[in-house]
């Protein structure tokens, strides 16, 4: 079985209206759609599952369309909650992100802790898992949890040195019986570094 977990591309910045909310920019969905068109995913999921945040959600549509796959969200796999703060400008972000990252066990200006983001999104892969069988899973989703999801199944410590390098990326690992024999294929790549045979 395979998992492959994209993070949603670039979005429209709107400080006046709530981040779950945002919608993917025109050049994010250039970007998605592009890779589509090449013929990626090489392999078809057996399932499709996305964060039920806007911006995500947009993105698994344009891939179930190219796939005739219907999306499913799963409430459990949104980005690790900032609603404490809301929007906070660019290098205030980058900040807290440091802070989450550096403490996993603790809050960042009231975000929700590293280590309780990564506990939901593991329960949203073990769901996705069981529901796709032995068929690939392919999950759409965010660079925080979608980081918090790789270093818990490759065995790797919790930082920021792991986070995607943009929006719009992917990661893709092989997975072993239990778990145990994990095999990371590509940490994470941007969509246009992306091999699709």
């Amino acid at each position: 079985m395979r998992l492959t977990y994209l993070s949603h591309p670039e979005v429209v910045v709107d400080p006046a209206v709530p981040v779950p909310l945002w919608s993917l920019s025109a050049a994010g969905r250039a970007r998605l759609v592009a890779l589509l068109g090449r013929g990626w995913p090489a392999r078809r999921p057996a399932l499709l599952i996305h964060s039920p945040e806007r911006k995500a959600a947009e993105a698994a549509a344009l891939i179930g369309a190219a796939l005739q796959l219907a999306p499913r969200p799963d409430a459990l796999s949104g980005e690790v909650d900032r609603s404490a703060t809301g929007y906070v400008p660019h290098d205030r972000h980058e900040a807290l992100a440091d802070a989450l990252f550096a403490r996993p066990g603790e809050s960042a200006a009231g975000w929700e802790t590293a280590q309780a983001a990564q506990a939901r999104i593991l329960a949203a892969f073990r769901r996705g898992e069981a529901a796709a069988g032995k068929g690939d899973l392919l999950m759409v989703g965010h660079g925080a949890v979608g980081t918090l999801l790789l270093c818990a199944l490759t065995g790797r410590a919790i930082a920021r040195r792991e986070d995607q390098p943009r929006q719009g990326c992917v990661f893709s690992l092989d997975l072993g019986v239990d778990h145990r024999e994990n095999r990371l294929l590509h940490g994470w790549l941007p969509f246009e570094q992306l091999s699709v045979t």
